[in-house]
């Protein structure tokens, strides 16, 4: 997916204030995935999971090429048994025979250290669940846990989990540390609680143990249902790491979002307002609807915010009773005729009362000056007045002049 570069067109010679308007994202280290980098001021990365049964390969190799075919970056697919891991091989060989060499995340979780070893050969990247990593059943009889009891468990996930840390260091490869809110150890409910203080401190707990092992090709995630409790996550992990020097990326996401409307606003809720303060570095919207689906919005929040510009950047005036002509209906047309341009502004007001200024920063603008006459902009100069059933297509026509025009 193409993305330009951001221009700051802030005016730093005016003698008025001056307002910042880019966001300043956290610094972070560079975490390569195959041939894409997270982290390290790198653009933020678009994720997403297939939903075919990896022993399906052939279903599997369609599932990631469709994604990444239409912008997704990093694909996810979930390795539940060692067949499931054996199978991974065979997909990764024929993506690379049939497409081409996609970056593929194994979602690893139960007791899943033989499991991930395998996967390791195969793959760029390991995701792996702290509160399930070493999954031991829950005691309903405990009360506590004692210094001794946590440190025990502390040491047999060290035994568990390096094994998979220096094949990974080894091979270059990388890891996503991914906590979840609803799957906490049982260990670190009862000390922290069902709390953002206990997602991170079982981060912490992976990375201090692969840091031990001289191994830094980290990803981390603090998922959580409630766009609340994900909030207070992020931002404590994020506060954390940068208190004890650590500079890991952050892989942001609702989880479990649902779908439709609602889930669209769910996840926007919790990324966004993490994107817009600087904090994350590759994103996944996780809809209960095909993945297909996940990846315009993550792309649509990343254009708003200004992250990565990807496509048609559309301005349109919610339309009152000046508006000069059917302004949804002409919006649809000009999005039709334009949508699969990258990079552009574009404007489209009903009027000439707020047209020309709040379109002031648009390439183009398509403006209901007269009854039955459309004025066209290129930026804030007026270029010429033409009927309106003329409108789009002059549109066309002005951008082709101005050779910015590429065939859909």
């Amino acid at each position: 997916m193409q993305t330009l570069p951001i221009v700051d067109t802030s005016n730093t010679t005016s003698s008025q204030p001056t307002f910042d308007t880019t966001i300043k994202r956290r610094k972070t280290r560079p975490v390569k995935v195959g041939n894409v980098t997270i982290g390290g001021g790198y653009p933020v990365v678009v994720q997403s999971m297939i939903n075919e049964d990896t022993l399906d390969i052939d279903g599997s190799v369609a599932g990631i090429r469709r994604l990444h075919e239409i912008g997704c970056e990093i694909v996810r697919v979930t390795v539940p048994s060692m067949a499931h891991a054996k199978a991974l091989a065979e997909i990764k060989q024929k993506l690379i025979k049939t497409y081409q060499d996609v970056p593929i995340v194994a979602d690893v979780h139960h007791n899943g250290l033989k499991i991930a070893v395998e996967v390791a050969k195969h793959i760029e990247k390991v995701r792996i669940n702290p509160g399930l990593y070493v999954f031991e059943k829950p005691n309903v009889n405990r009360t506590e846990y004692t210094k001794a009891e946590f440190d025990e468990i502390g040491e047999k996930i060290r035994e568990t989990l390096e094994p998979l840390v220096v094949s990974l260091r080894d091979q270059g490869k990388s890891m996503r540390i991914g906590v979840n809110h609803g799957s906490l150890a049982e260990r670190m409910l009862f000390t922290y609680g069902d709390t953002p203080e206990g997602m991170v401190e079982s981060a912490i707990e992976f990375i201090r143990i692969c840091e031990s092992l001289d191994f830094r090709n980290l990803v981390i995630s603090m998922k959580a249902s409630r766009v609340p409790v994900m909030l207070a996550a992020y931002r404590l992990i994020a506060k954390r790491m940068d208190d004890l020097g650590m500079d890991y990326p952050l892989h942001l996401g609702v989880t479990e979002a649902g779908d439709g409307e609602y889930g669209r606003i769910k996840s926007t809720a919790g990324i966004a307002t993490l994107l817009a303060d600087g904090i994350g570095d590759t994103i996944r919207v996780s809809l209960t609807e095909a993945p297909e689906k996940e990846i315009p919005v993550c792309y649509s929040i990343l254009q708003a915010l200004g992250l990565r510009k990807t496509m048609v950047e559309y301005v349109a005036c919610p339309s009152c009773g000046r508006t000069l002509f059917n302004l949804e209906e002409v919006l649809h047309k000009v999005r039709e005729a334009t949508k699969h341009l990258t990079g552009l502004d574009i404007a489209v007001m009903g009027c000439i009362v707020n047209g020309p200024g709040e379109m002031a920063d648009a390439d183009y603008g398509y403006v209901g000056k007269t009854p039955g006459y459309i004025s066209l902009y290129r930026g804030r100069e007026e270029i010429k007045k033409v009927p309106e059933d003329k409108g789009v297509e002059e549109l066309i026509n002005l951008i082709k002049a101005d050779e910015r025009w590429v065939e859909p």
